[in-house]
């Protein structure tokens, strides 16, 4: 066999000559990986002179960009971004007006993307590029920043209410007075129809009543105002003809909500009201069902 001529051979080898074969190995295998390594930054070297003939001055890729193609970049005056986040790519593209090429063999049919400005900048520890200016419309990344996770958290989910709340309102453009305005008068007229109404009814139409005041009680106990006060202040200024009053958390009283332009989408309100209602109906059916005698214990004496 071609393995045990191979170790006999070896073995009626002197040291000299095993040396001499060791060092003849060495260099055919030295060459062997020069040549590969010569191929590769050769090809490598074709692949950037593809992608520096699109026209460019930065480039964005997904993955690793080993030294030698940053290299070529850097001499060619173009800015390689490497390790792009895979979502920030899609959107960057977005924005920028621009394709997500996966081959470079065929520069006129991409379609490149432009900004104003690319810049490095600096939030806490890390570096991070900036693209300002872009071509598509405006577009802004947040950076939240907070003592803990448990702020983070909380920030993160009130900052997403915010975008759901004017996504909704793009879609629907209708909207009303907030600080608890629309509450106190859907309430006004609630208590109305509860007096109008006989019977046992009427206990439950002005329990609804009372649990839209609920909303600009919480106003006011979360801005650390006195909610009682302010909520009698506010159903007698309810009373009056066209009245668009309610809780300005900034002054500590009440204030036109009109003239100080705070509003809130209908959209969400009109969520707010149906959820509560159904959820609250819900678990009345739920106690009326499970409302029954207790089961009679058997004597086991």
């Amino acid at each position: 066999m071609k393995g045990s001529f191979l170790i006999r051979r070896l073995a009626l080898v002197n040291q000299s000559e095993l040396k001499t074969l060791i060092f003849w190995l060495r260099t055919l295998l030295w060459t062997q990986v020069a040549d590969i390594e010569a191929a590769e930054k050769q090809k490598m070297r074709e692949k950037v002179q593809k992608i520096i003939g699109h026209g460019i001055n930065c480039f964005v890729n997904r993955q690793l960009i080993y030294n030698f193609p940053e290299e070529l970049f850097a001499d060619a005056g173009i800015l390689a971004v490497e390790h792009a986040d895979f979502e920030g790519i899609e959107r960057l593209a977005l924005v920028t007006g621009g394709d997500i090429a996966s081959t470079f063999d065929n520069p006129e049919s991409v379609k490149l993307g432009h900004c104003k400005l690319i810049e490095e900048i600096m939030i806490g520890e890390d570096r991070l590029i900036h693209f300002s200016g872009v071509a598509m419309g405006q577009a802004c990344t947040i950076v939240l920043r907070g003592a803990s996770e448990h702020v983070l958290d909380e920030a993160e989910r009130s900052l997403h209410d915010a975008l759901c709340v004017l996504s909704q309102t793009v879609t629907d453009t209708r909207v009303i007075y907030g600080g608890g305005w629309p509450e106190m008068v859907m309430s006004k007229e609630v208590d109305e129809l509860a007096r109008k109404t006989p019977g046992k009814k009427s206990h439950a139409i002005d329990a609804f009543s009372r649990a839209l005041q609920a909303i600009p009680t919480i106003i006011a106990d979360n801005a650390g105002l006195d909610s009682a006060e302010l909520i009698s202040q506010l159903r007698a200024e309810h009373h009056k003809v066209n009245s668009t009053a309610g809780i300005d958390v900034i002054s500590g009283g009440l204030g036109d909500m009109q003239k100080r332009g705070i509003c809130e989408a209908f959209k969400v309100k009109q969520a707010i009201v149906l959820s509560a209602t159904e959820a609250a109906e819900m678990i009345l059916r739920v106690d009326e069902i499970i409302t029954c005698a207790p089961r009679r214990r058997e004597d086991r004496m």
